[in-house]
């Protein structure tokens, strides 16, 4: 699949080199144009975007973009500093994928690659078992691109429910980046879903 990456910073890099490995086609779409990307504009052969900034840049990149019907991908968080050093800027009665759907109602949007940092996502081979990836969304089309991509970069793709799920993800990528700047875990870890034996 052609797929159009907002943003150029380590996730939308990380993501670019997995899909490439997976013989996907992705695109990655800058504010200046590079050697080999593409300006910050419609890309109207794209199966799906993955929204790729910081979430305060979201809005101003997806009007840029104009993704019209094509699926979006969102793996931002709305992160903020506070008295204690970087946490969520909402809590557990919205989530950042919700404001932009608001903002953009006619959006096909998916909440996915948001749960772990980069360098998992550019290699989640290198983990066993496999790391998860989780997907939230109301758009049955848009939620199956998300599945299937995260799969074929090596997680295990879960459904994760209807877009408000996204309220939790949110807060699941928080304790990744709570353990991993804040406990000691660095940023070679991932979670998996293990399963009972039968």
């Amino acid at each position: 699949m052609r797929i159009g990456i907002i943003g150029g910073g380590n996730v939308g890099q990380a993501l670019a080199a997995a899909l490439r490995r997976a013989g996907h086609a992705p695109i990655l779409l800058l504010r200046s144009p590079g050697t080999e990307d593409a300006p910050l504009a419609p890309l109207a052969d794209a199966a799906a975007y993955i929204l790729a900034v910081p979430f305060d840049a979201a809005a101003e990149a997806l009007a840029a973009v104009a993704p019209g019907g094509i699926p979006v991908l969102d793996a931002t968080n709305p992160l903020a500093m506070g008295p204690d050093g970087l946490g969520l800027s909402l809590g557990f009665d919205d989530s950042g994928a919700e404001r932009i759907t608001r903002a953009f109602p006619r959006l096909r949007l998916t909440k996915v690659f948001n749960t772990t940092g980069a360098n998992v996502m550019a290699d989640a081979a290198r983990f066993a078992p496999r790391p998860v990836m989780f997907a939230a969304g109301d758009d049955a089309d848009a939620k199956a691109i998300a599945l299937r991509l995260a799969a074929d970069i090596g997680f295990e793709a879960v459904d994760a429910g209807p877009l408000r799920a996204a309220r939790l993800l949110e807060a699941h990528a928080m304790l990744w980046i709570d353990l991993s700047m804040r406990r000691g875990l660095g940023r070679d870890f991932a979670f998996a879903l293990r399963r009972a034996v039968p």
